[in-house]
């Protein structure tokens, strides 16, 4: 299923994208696309046999606005580094165990709205992404099979970095990683039986229409199910949690001086296999 939460921002009520492109809507079923409807296998299973037997009522999608497809959002957990070409083009080792930081979650929008320059940046990053849902309480899991299991499904991400922030401030990566905006995600949240091999997903990012990243997670250094059982050793994963799991190759950073930093009026375009695609203008904060 393709979940996805339309309206005004702090007003989304959530939906389903049928297969032939219609937007459904689920407020009779459901409050809420969160970590308890993902939890419950009863509510998602309500939810299919309704599309199945064609019980929703549509939406008119025009003028709609897509908001985030997953609301309280418990915490968000990134893996840097965690692409072979992503490693290479910044002259890092690849890292021996993944390297963990964490997002604050209300750096989240929808998937089509502004992203702000931090005032006083100049090396605003672009990172897209394959985002990972929890959908069960993942505690000290002992496998990379375990950690497959443990996924409710998937999304497109946006990790904006301000990398002067980030690398350059002293202490963590956290100054250039949460600032407003800094986290798009959507347009949907697929489940994972619409995934069955999350390592065979490509990832695309243009920049005023010139593409930038162009990468697959078959590079990635740590596999989806691995990060999620590694992410589990150290900090309890929730229904609702999300996984951002690294970018490949091209971000700005890597690319020889003049580096071409996001300004404001850039306009970022991103996708994922079979996830949707994202639109961002940027603007100044």
């Amino acid at each position: 299923m393709k979940l996805l939460r339309v309206g005004t921002a702090g007003r989304e009520r959530p939906a389903l994208l049928d297969p032939d492109g219609t937007l459904r809507d689920l407020s009779g079923l459901v409050a809420d696309i969160d970590g308890t409807l993902l939890a419950d296998e009863d509510a998602l299973g309500r939810i299919r046999s309704a599309a199945a037997a064609g019980d929703l009522p549509s939406l008119d999608a025009t003028g709609l606005r897509t908001g985030p497809p997953l609301a309280r959002i418990g915490k968000i957990v990134c893996i840097g580094l965690n692409y072979h070409d992503h490693a290479r083009e910044t002259g890092a080792e690849p890292p021996a165990e993944p390297v963990i930081f964490l997002k604050a979650s209300d750096t989240v929008v929808g998937p089509d709205d502004t992203v702000l320059i931090p005032r006083g940046s100049v090396k605003t990053d672009w990172e897209v992404e394959l985002a990972v849902v929890i959908g069960r309480t993942a505690r000290y899991l002992e496998s990379a099979e375990e950690g497959l299991a443990h996924v409710a499904g998937y999304a497109v991400a946006h990790d904006v970095a301000e990398r002067e922030f980030q690398t350059e401030r002293g202490g963590t990566w956290d100054k250039g990683k949460n600032c407003e905006t800094f986290n798009p995600l959507g347009p949907w949240l697929v489940t994972a039986d619409e995934v069955p091999d999350p390592q065979n997903l490509s990832l695309r990012l243009w920049v005023n229409g010139e593409l930038k990243q162009d990468g697959t997670t078959a590079e990635q250094i740590f596999p989806v199910g691995e990060v999620v059982r590694y992410v589990s050793r150290f900090m309890t994963l929730y229904p609702g949690d999300v996984v951002n799991t690294g970018t490949p190759a091209g971000v700005a950073m890597g690319r020889p001086e003049p580096k071409p930093y996001l300004r404001a009026g850039d306009v970022v375009e991103l996708e994922v296999t079979g996830l949707g695609r994202q639109r961002q203008v940027l603007a100044q904060a």
